[in-house]
């Protein structure tokens, strides 16, 4: 009896400690307890089974809890003094600010439901992955739509370490994956030190701050989720209609315009005709991204063993065809003409941009594609795709191909849309006529 009695006053500890409603939990049975030790024994052992359980599950919750905790230090600690500096820094710095600080926050937003749920069926575990997917994709071609940018190397060293918010579908090492992607950016962040060292110390804060929030990241992920996702075994379903979107800007005020618009005085200057040297074809490794670029009439261009943290970008690229075989992490085309693309897996995104008369087939999962003014985009999917999200702009001629028994069924992308203005916001729905 003394021995159980201990026991008693063991739980009724772990569950005062554990705070929240363990700790009222401790509170309500310690009259109980006490009856107890007077020698009132009925019920003692659904006491104690009742204890055993809500201790269990309070200590769990509050593990759960302490995960997105010690997440949200890591938004507020160096996360949020590199969102300042890009601030600082400004242009197309800041923009790529903002955009990984709203990563970030869908991250967390993720978490916090894998710290209420349990684990979902994989259809709705990609749905939850979207947002933070989509974000990385749009990281990524900021970098892409802006290679001229004096502000490259900063670009870069985020669109190659960026990925590493991908852990999440990473097992059953996370950690050593997040610690690869922050290598990934190195050479570029290198850089980022060498151009304004003696110019701006900025610049130097922006990639400490970068640096160390991949580091506290890693950290995190040793910490709480070393071999993959920890779901609650005891929480709920996964609530797919909370899944959060990227904040849509406030609608700008514009100011009317009284006076005659001003007469340039610039006049246009004739345009250089345009080089019409033919590149030599090429395919090679740059560091994390495979690089395909002026092929012309090659059905057979080929790169095999992909890795889940390399990105595949073809350029200018015409009546081709290139098979990616593996996992990677996205893959661009980017400028090419009748041009077909078939891989295997991407963790990230498809993106098509200024293209025409392209195809791509994807024979296990893609999350996202993406389609900006390119004319002509015919896209394949396999079974395992069909909860594909595709994003498109100044597109036209758009194609789905979804499988149905051994043969596809062929959907349009919408191209048209109907805007109606509601008080201060605006609702655009697709529209088969206007």
């Amino acid at each position: 009896m003394e021995l159980l009695l201990k026991k008693l006053d063991a739980l009724v500890l772990k569950l005062d400690k554990s705070g929240g409603k363990g700790s009222q939990a401790a509170k309500d049975i310690k009259a109980q307890l006490n009856d107890i030790k007077k020698g009132n024994l009925k019920g003692l052992s659904s006491v104690v089974e009742s204890l055993e359980e809500k201790a269990e599950n309070s200590q769990g919750a509050s593990d759960l809890s302490a995960s997105v905790a010690s997440f949200d230090v890591i938004l507020s600690g160096p996360l949020e003094q590199f969102k300042a500096s890009s601030k600082t820094i400004g242009g197309d710095v800041a923009t790529l600010g903002d955009l990984v600080g709203t990563a970030f926050d869908m991250q967390k937003s993720f978490l916090q439901t894998v710290s209420d749920s349990k684990q979902p069926k994989p259809n709705d575990l990609q749905k939850l992955l979207k947002p933070t997917s989509e974000m990385i994709g749009e990281i990524q071609q900021l970098r892409e739509s802006n290679r001229r940018s004096e502000m490259f190397n900063h670009l870069s060293a985020i669109s190659e370490s960026i990925p590493a918010l991908g852990w999440v579908a990473v097992s059953p090492a996370p950690a050593p994956y997040v610690k690869e992607m922050k290598d990934a950016g190195q050479f570029y962040t290198n850089r980022v030190l060498k151009d304004w060292k003696e110019k701006d110390n900025t610049h130097a804060v922006w990639v400490r701050s970068w640096v160390e929030t991949l580091a506290q990241l890693q950290a995190f992920v040793k910490e709480f989720h070393t071999t993959g996702l920890v779901w609650n075994p005891k929480g709920g379903e996964a609530d797919l209609s909370a899944i959060p979107t990227k904040p849509v800007p406030k609608p700008r005020v514009v100011a009317k315009v009284t006076a005659s618009p001003a007469k340039s005085s610039v006049t246009p200057r004739a345009s250089k005709p345009a080089n019409q040297t033919q590149k030599p074809p090429s395919l090679h490794q740059d560091g994390k991204k495979w690089i395909v670029e002026y092929f012309k009439g090659d059905q057979n261009i080929n790169i095999d063993q992909v890795e889940m943290n390399q990105s595949v970008y073809i350029f200018k690229c015409e009546a081709s065809a290139i098979k990616v075989s593996g996992k990677c992490n996205n893959i661009i085309m980017d400028s090419c003409k009748k041009t077909a693309v078939v891989f295997d897996n991407v963790v990230s995104s498809c993106e098509f941009m200024n293209c025409s008369g392209v195809q791509m087939q994807v024979l296990g999962t893609v999350p996202t594609i993406m389609v900006d003014k390119t004319d002509g985009c015919q896209m394949f999917l396999s079974k395992e795709a069909i909860g594909v999200e595709i994003v498109s702009a100044k597109s036209s001629e758009m194609n789905v191909m979804v499988p149905q028994g051994e043969d596809f069924v062929e959907m349009a992308v919408s191209e048209q849309f109907k805007t109606v203005i509601e008080g201060s916001r605006i609702k655009t729905s697709p529209t088969e006529s206007v």
